[in-house]
C-alpha cells in the first residue's frame, strides 16, 4: 500500500493554458487499459529535457534527445506504457520515429516537433502500429483538464497515479505549475525508471530552459531511490507555453525566476515523493538528511549509501532498530577523511549516538518506537563542516521481490 498518498483530486489539478492533453487504450500491453497519452501543445511553447544517465538509453530516449537539439519547436509529446522499446536496437529507432512521424501528419507538424515516451517491459518490440492506430483517438479527446487521466495512463507498477499542481503570481498575473508523474521501482538518484512531465504557462526565455529542468531535477527526481537501478527510459520534461502574460523572465537571479523556481521545485519534489511513497511494496517513506558535511557532495554519498543500503532499508520493514547499519553504511560511502569520532545519529527526535558512540541515555524501545512509524527522518550529522543534503527512500519489504517476480505475468 502506497505510504500517505491518495490519487489526485482532478478539481485541484489547474489547467495550464496552451496544453491539452488526451488518452486512449491502445492494447500496447494490456487490452482495456488507458495506455497511450498524446499532450499537444500551442505553438511557441519551450520545452526542455533531462534524460537517463544509463548508457544504455531506450530509442525513445535517444529521439527525444535529436528531435531536442533539432530545435524545430516541439508541438506534441506521446507517451505509451506496457513497452520501455528499450534494448531494441535499430528496429527500435524506427519505430519510435514511425510514431511520432505518425502524430505529426495528424497534426500537421513535422516529425521533429514531436517527442515520443515509452515505459514498460525492456527488450520487446513496441507494437507501434496498434500506438498509431490509436492516436486519432486520443487527440479527439486531448482537453486542458485531463491532467488526472493523463497520470492514469502512464502507470506502470504504479498503484495510484501521482500529480501536483499549484498557482503563483508574478508581474500580477496568475502563473499556474502542473505536472504529472509515474514510477515505482527501479529508481535511484541520476534519474529512475519514472517519466516526469511539468507544464506551465509562464513567459519564460528559452534559453534558460535548461536550467530551470536540471535544477528541478537534481532538488527532486534525483534525490529519491527505491531500489538503487538505473533505468533505460528516465525522463522529466519542462514545458513553458508563453501564455501568462507577465513580462518575460529572462535572468535566473531574479524576483521573478526566483519565485518561480521557488514554486516548479515545490511541484516536483511532490510528484518525486509520490513516487518513493508509492514505491514497489513500500510500507515506509524515509527522509535521509546528513548534515554538518565539508562539501554537499560528500553529505549526497551518505546519503545514497543509507538509501540504497539494503540492510538498512529491510530493518526499517522489520521495524528493527538495528542503527549500527546505518553508521557502517555512512562508513563505506566513500568519504575518504571521514572521523567517526565526530558523528551523531538521530532517528527523528531520538538521539542514538553521539560523537561516534552509542548515547547512554539511548534506549532501543525509543528507537523501536520510531521504527514503526509510516514517515521516519534519519539524520547524521558529520560535524565537519556546514553543507547539507537529503534524501527520500523507502523499505524494502516481501511483496518488491513478489512485484518483480511477477513482472512480466
Amino acid at each position: 500500500m502506497p505510504v500517505n498518498l491518495s490519487a489526485p483530486n482532478p478539481t485541484e489539478l489547474h489547467a495550464v493554458p496552451g496544453v491539452e492533453l488526451g488518452v486512449t487504450m491502445a492494447g500496447v500491453r494490456k487490452a482495456n487499459r488507458r495506455d497511450v497519452l498524446v499532450v499537444r501543445l500551442a505553438e511557441g511553447s519551450a520545452v526542455a529535457g533531462v534524460f537517463t544517465r544509463n548508457r544504455f538509453c531506450a530509442a525513445p530516449v535517444q529521439v527525444c534527445r535529436e528531435h531536442l537539439a533539432a530545435a524545430q519547436g516541439i508541438r506534441a509529446i506521446v507517451v505509451n506504457t506496457g513497452n520501455a522499446n528499450a534494448g531494441t536496437g535499430s528496429d527500435g529507432l524506427a519505430r519510435a520515429r514511425s510514431t511520432c512521424a505518425a502524430l505529426g501528419r495528424l497534426m500537421g507538424v513535422k516529425c521533429e516537433q514531436v517527442l515520443p515516451f515509452s515505459t514498460g517491459v525492456i527488450m520487446e518490440t513496441l507494437p507501434n502500429d496498434r500506438i498509431e492506430a490509436a492516436l486519432p483517438a486520443a487527440l479527439a479527446d486531448a482537453k486542458p483538464a485531463n491532467w488526472a487521466l493523463a497520470a492514469e495512463a502512464i502507470m506502470t507498477t504504479d498503484t495510484l497515479p501521482k500529480a501536483a499542481s499549484r498557482q503563483v503570481t508574478i508581474g500580477g498575473k496568475t502563473v499556474t505549475i502542473t505536472g504529472i508523474s509515474k514510477g515505482a521501482g527501479m529508481i535511484r538518484p541520476n534519474m529512475a525508471t519514472m517519466l516526469g512531465f511539468v507544464a506551465t504557462d509562464a513567459v519564460i526565455a528559452p534559453a534558460l530552459m535548461q536550467s530551470l529542468v536540471q535544477e528541478a531535477a537534481d532538488r527532486s527526481f534525483n534525490r529519491i531511490t527505491i531500489d538503487g537501478d538505473t533505468s533505460t527510459n528516465d525522463s522529466f520534461v519542462l514545458i513553458a507555453t508563453q501564455r501568462a502574460g507577465h513580462a518575460p523572465i529572462t535572468a535566473l537571479e531574479s524576483a521573478e525566476a526566483r519565485q518561480f523556481r521557488e514554486a516548479l521545485i515545490a511541484v516536483s519534489q511532490q510528484l518525486a515523493q509520490a513516487i518513493v511513497r508509492d514505491g514497489e511494496g513500500a510500507t515506509k517513506f524515509i527522509t535521509v538528511r546528513i548534515e554538518g558535511g565539508r562539501s554537499e557532495d560528500e553529505c549526497r554519498l551518505a546519503a545514497y549509501a543509507i538509501a540504497h543500503s539494503p540492510l538498512v532499508k529491510t530493518a526499517f520493514f522489520a521495524s528493527d532498530p538495528n542503527l549500527g547499519r546505518i553508521l557502517a553504511a555512512v562508513g563505506y560511502a566513500g568519504i575518504a577523511d571521514l572521523d567517526q569520532s565526530l558523528i551523531d545519529l538521530f532517528l527523528d527526535d531520538v538521539h542514538v549516538v553521539h560523537r561516534g558512540g552509542r548515547r547512554p541515555e539511548y534506549r532501543e524501545e525509543d528507537g523501536a518506537r520510531v521504527m514503526k512509524q509510516a514517515e521516519i527522518t534519519v539524520r547524521v550529522n558529520l560535524n565537519r563542516g556546514s553543507a547539507q543534503a537529503t534524501v527520500w527512500t523507502c523499505d524494502f519489504s516481501y511483496d518488491y521481490v513478489k512485484i518483480n517476480a511477477d513482472y512480466r505475468s
